[in-house]
């Protein structure tokens, strides 16, 4: 499902008998590896990830993989299979039954098998990709950098910038970054 810019994938898988203790553990490497920076330049690289998650439920037997990203889902899958992230897919799913591996012409396929998809989807910012996201950020820390400068206190206090400071555009400006 779509909302916006933003898709929702999941996967429900079956683990292999005997292989949940062992996923446990890779999924707990990864996560204890979360500032990795290999992972972290894959996903900038990739730039469409707003979030992913993996759980395993119904004692062990189940696996689930959830994400929300931009574009398109063959994009998606294409992307991750050619960066760092691919190897960790391969980590995890090697404890699904029937996963081919991500560099396998049929991988999108067993994804496919897989899916479960969402019977409601939504997002709160659907029309902001992880791009904007990510520039907004930039801007905000710029312009917060602009705010703590005295040289911007001294431009409030001077009356040749009193039309700019009066219009509806500026004052708006200035109360967005004082919320």
């Amino acid at each position: 499902m779509r909302d916006g810019v933003c898709s929702e994938f999941t996967v429900v898988t079956k683990i292999k008998p005997g292989h949940a203790d062992a996923l446990r553990e890779d999924l707990a490497t990864l996560a204890s590896g979360s500032d990795d920076a290999e992972a972290r330049a894959a996903l900038r690289q990739i730039g469409t990830l707003h979030d992913a998650r993996h759980v395993i439920f119904d004692n062990g037997t189940r696996h689930m993989f959830a994400s929300v990203f931009d574009g398109s889902w063959d994009t998606y899958i294409d992307d991750f299979g050619k960066t760092a992230i691919g190897g960790r897919f391969d980590k995890v799913f090697s404890h699904t039954e029937g996963f081919p591996g991500i560099s396998d012409p049929k991988v999108k396929d067993w994804f496919l098998s897989q899916q479960a998809p969402a019977g409601v989807f939504v997002s709160s910012y659907p029309d902001l990709t992880v791009q904007q996201i990510w520039k907004d950020q930039r801007v905000s820390e710029a312009f917060q950098a602009v705010l703590d400068t005295p040289e911007f206190r001294a431009a409030l206090d001077d009356p040749a910038n009193a039309a700019l400071l009066a219009t509806p555009a500026f004052q708006k400006l200035m109360d967005e970054a004082a919320g």
